[in-house]
């Protein structure tokens, strides 16, 4: 692996997977990827297996069944634990809401010690495509997390991030209790905790450009409970 890895949890996104690789490359051409497939029914790990034969720094993790975002993203932090020469883990989605366009600038900031957010929260952020009860759902929740947590970031439920890997190295990986995408809130929780210093990008979010989306009763409700399992429990 080079020194910048970026992440890519996935779960049926064959109609995302290999545009988006072909994408990052383009951009960032020095980076590796690794493909997080929670046992695709669709058929997304293939695509990915297939593709390694053109870009040899692309790894694809596939694991047994689908447990959400916060079960991938762990496994894969401890898969590359002992990866001494990798100074960036950037954490982004595999449906092109997060463009890549936006990783040189993160990569970038992160660079000079930044926990780099790209943010639908700070002046220039914004949100394409969601219905207005997921952006009144997103904002409150934000607000609601900050105010509980302190945590000092405007998005905190943000998938967009580039982790110094020194910094990732001193959590405990052991400790994550979220599965969904409450997850994203505790991995930054911890990172403050450990001295991390936070520079929120403006990005532009726009919802998926194909597939289905992940999100469920069962995301919201681990959503609300999380920013009150974090200050309890650590």
């Amino acid at each position: 692996m080079t020194k910048d890895l970026i992440i890519l949890p996935t779960y049926n996104e064959r109609a995302n997977i290999e545009t988006l690789i072909h994408a990052i490359f383009a951009i960032v051409p020095h980076v590796s990827i690794l493909v997080v497939d929670d046992n695709s029914p669709d058929g997304t790990g293939a695509i990915v297996e297939a593709l390694k034969l053109k870009f040899p720094r692309l790894h694809l993790l596939t694991r047994e069944k689908k447990e959400g975002l916060g079960r991938a993203y762990a496994h894969a932090f401890r898969e590359i634990a002992q990866h001494d020469a990798l100074e960036t883990v950037v954490t982004m989605d595999a449906d092109f809401s997060h463009h890549p366009d936006y990783l040189p600038i993160l990569l970038e900031s992160c660079r000079k010690g930044y926990v780099a957010i790209g943010s639908r929260y700070v002046p220039g952020g914004k949100t394409v495509g969601w219905e207005l009860w997921r952006r009144i759902l997103s904002a409150g929740a934000n607000i609601y997390i900050k105010i509980i947590t302190r945590l000092p970031v405007d998005d905190a439920t943000g998938g967009f991030n580039a982790i110094p890997a020194t910094l990732l190295r001193k959590i405990d990986l052991t400790v994550f209790d979220a599965s969904g995408y409450a997850f994203l809130i505790e991995l930054k929780y911890l990172l403050w905790k450990q001295g991390g210093r936070f520079h929120e990008i403006p990005i532009v979010f726009r919802n998926r450009t194909g597939g289905e989306s992940k999100i469920s009763g069962h995301t919201i409700h681990e959503g609300i409970l999380a920013p009150w399992k974090i200050i309890f429990s650590r």
